[in-house]
């Protein structure tokens, strides 16, 4: 069933700064959520740390609000799910979309349904060819996969490239990049533009070509068991495929002066395919930038949040890629807003409609709480 109202506001989050640089809309944003038919209210101070002011915003067309403001908008944009007490006060018949991180809910999502909130879980969008342009995951896992190859050239002390001079050359960097998704493509292909030398291995043997066509080497191991799951993503090895994968490929690993791992299965641990026995047999002063530090990490060494040394090699646990490219990753994040909102809006003559969300395949999948009801 079709509803509608003349004004529909959206509102835009402060996120945590202690753990988050990104913001959920930018002044170009603003400016299409305008077209749209939209008002914007943006919180006083949501895009600083972005590099976007507050008077950035006011000249898109967007009004500072408080947090309370905020609440009371129709749909309020958030990158990380919001503090405890802002999920208290949004209104009732709002919708929040955001990534509220569904694996770890703690009770959140049924004490929204209860206060009437929708929830549109940006991480349930489906992975399929209309919804490309409104998948957060994959643009800021691109921009994650870019940030840790750059990581990589900070931590290394030595060249990427092959160097040559008047006082000798230097060899070319071998990185090896674990997981194949977006961010690995993206490591593979930002550290080729480097001039390493680059090997990638996944479990699922359909991203050979993948990784062949960004000009690296793809590494291939014989487990007698199939890796790929639903929607592209990996599945969980059995133990006896994890056990046979550690050892074949801990001879290719120590090969490496650099790795970067990105290998993870939605809602599970990461998959551990560093061992301590493999950093030990690693060349002093080898690399190693674990993406998945945030959910337990592929190196069973990494530390969560910090950068440590062990057994000679530098072993990077940061969290949150994107947010150290704020500008650029709040574009892109804000962008995908954009183009879901004209699912979760339309406008007709001097109405904006709200549209049937049940009737279409990426809404329907994405809504995890809807008129009250947790579907998660």
């Amino acid at each position: 069933m079709l509803s509608w109202q003349k004004v529909m506001k959206v509102g835009i989050c402060k996120e945590n700064e202690k753990v988050e640089a990104r913001v959920a809309a930018t002044p170009d944003s603003v400016s299409r959520l305008l077209k749209q038919g939209l008002e914007v209210v943006v919180e006083q101070g949501a895009g600083f740390h972005a590099g976007f002011p507050d008077a950035d915003f006011a000249a898109a067309g967007a009004s500072i609000g408080t947090s309370e403001d905020i609440c009371a908008a129709d749909f309020i944009f958030s990158i990380n799910l919001p503090s405890a007490a802002v999920l208290k006060s949004i209104k009732s018949g709002s919708m929040l979309v955001t990534l509220p991180g569904l694996c770890e809910d703690d009770g959140t999502l049924k004490s929204l349904a209860e206060n009437k909130v929708d929830v549109l879980a940006l991480e349930r969008i489906p992975r399929i060819s209309r919804a490309q342009s409104m998948d957060v995951l994959s643009s800021q896992a691109n921009i994650g996969g870019y940030r840790a190859a750059l990581e990589a050239t900070v931590q290394y002390k030595r060249f990427f490239p092959l160097m040559m001079t008047s006082a000798g050359s230097a060899k070319p960097a071998r990185i090896l990049i674990l997981g194949v998704g977006v961010a690995g493509l993206q490591a593979i292909a930002t550290a080729r533009r480097l001039g390493a030398q680059v090997w990638a291995y996944d479990v699922r043997p359909e991203t050979r070509e993948q990784v062949e066509s960004v000009g690296a080497k793809f590494i291939e191991l014989d487990l007698d068991e199939e890796g790929s799951g639903e929607g592209g993503y990996a599945k969980e090895l059995s133990d006896e495929a994890k056990q046979k994968q550690q050892q074949m490929l801990s001879e290719e690993l120590q090969k490496a002066d650099i790795l970067i791992s990105t290998a993870a299965i939605p809602c599970r641990p990461a998959p551990r395919l560093i061992l301590e026995e493999t950093v030990k047999g690693m060349r002093e002063g080898s690399v190693i930038i674990d993406m998945a530090a945030a959910t337990g990490g592929n190196c069973e060494l990494t530390e969560a949040g910090s950068v440590v040394v062990k057994h000679g090699v530098t072993i990077v646990g940061y969290t949150n890629y994107p947010a150290m490219v704020a500008a650029d990753a709040s574009s892109f994040f804000a962008r995908n807003l954009v183009n879901l909102m004209q699912l979760l809006v339309t406008k007709e003559g001097d109405k904006l409609v709200r549209p049937d969300y049940m009737a279409d395949e990426v809404t329907e999948a994405a809504l995890v709480v809807y008129n009250g009801e947790v579907r998660f």
